[in-house]
């Protein structure tokens, strides 16, 4: 998966508590594992006037000007800035997924549904809990200047916010050292491929049997 060191980036205000994984990608579109190719479906219920199917043009589809995705002064945000509970309800990774193929990075709330904030960490997406006060502000920034942006580095813990303040944050070591190093669990097995090779070698001499469909 891609590391995450630092980013500076504008804020696209999502402001609605308990935004769950069905809203973030409908289940319709749960029928592919590729990781990629979700993010036109984003929000899709919110963010189309017409029902969607999978393979279908979306480009056809009558947007809703209103919903904060669709408005183009907010089209290059890479951090999504979201209220309580974000990505409740199931445990689809697929809402992940979608997240980070629309081209989000980073995620501010106040808190997280658990399996969702473990998804982002296995997928490269960091999820980021600040005081409520904190979201407050920036909520009032980023929906009065779609171009305020904020500074994350995630080496020092830091969100850094023009005009507002410095907010440290809380992460769990393992999974910083994951994110800075781009490792997902896949990586993490592969860090060992030589270890398991040798193994492996020394077990096909001391029982042969075991690997007899070679």
């Amino acid at each position: 998966m891609e590391s995450f060191t630092k980013m500076t980036s504008s804020l696209l205000p999502l402001d609605r508590p308990n935004v769950d994984t069905d809203a973030i990608i409908p289940k319709q579109y749960l029928k592919s594992i590729k990781k990629s190719g979700f993010g036109v479906n984003l929000f899709d219920d919110w963010r189309y006037l017409d029902p969607g199917e999978p393979d279908q043009d979306n480009s056809q589809r009558r947007i809703d000007a209103d919903f904060i995705l669709n408005n183009p002064q907010y089209k290059n945000a890479q951090v999504l800035l979201a209220r309580d509970n974000f990505g409740c309800g199931s445990s689809r990774e697929h809402a992940v997924w979608a997240m980070l193929d629309y081209g989000f990075r980073a995620v501010l709330s106040t808190s997280f549904a658990d399996i969702f904030f473990s998804n982002c960490f296995k997928n490269g997406l960091l999820p980021i809990a600040l005081e409520k006060s904190a979201i407050d502000k920036l909520f009032e920034k980023s929906l009065n200047d779609a171009d305020y942006q904020v500074s994350i580095d995630l080496e020092k813990q830091q969100v850094v916010a023009e005009n507002i303040g410095t907010y440290d944050f809380d992460i769990d070591e393992f999974k910083k050292h994951c994110m800075l190093n781009g490792l997902d669990e896949i990586g993490i097995t592969l860090q060992y491929k030589d270890k398991i090779h040798a193994y492996e070698d020394k077990l096909k001499k001391k029982s042969p049997w075991l690997f007899a469909h070679d």
